[in-house]
């Protein structure tokens, strides 16, 4: 039996793309709801329309500068030994010919 017990906090990493189209189309509907209820007329409905856009690309850069550094930092998690170098096969390097040391001997 374990003793041991994982609890998860139900936080997960902010996809940014996903936030910032998200309020960009909540912004386009609305703004399509007030046009279409005419609480926006005339001249004002120039100014409504980059609304959206503006406030996607604050809450972009938002969820940018908060999860930035964790989300984009190096985790070194353990030691990884360098790769034994292969000294069965030499390699001519003009060629890029791989033939075993043995095989050398055959070919002169």
């Amino acid at each position: 039996m374990s003793t041991t017990t994982n609890t998860t906090t139900g936080r997960h990493p902010v996809n940014v793309g996903h936030l910032v189209m998200g309020i960009a189309f909540l912004g386009i509907v609305g703004g399509w709801a007030l046009i279409q209820t005419d609480a926006v007329t005339g001249s004002d409905i120039r100014w409504l329309l980059p609304v959206p856009w503006v406030l996607a690309g604050v809450a972009g850069l938002t969820a940018i500068a908060i999860s930035g550094s964790r989300r984009w930092s190096n985790r070194q998690v353990g030691w990884v030994p360098p790769a034994e170098p292969d000294t069965t096969a030499d390699t001519d390097a003009t060629t890029n010919d791989t033939t075993t040391i043995d095989d050398t001997e055959e070919l002169r």
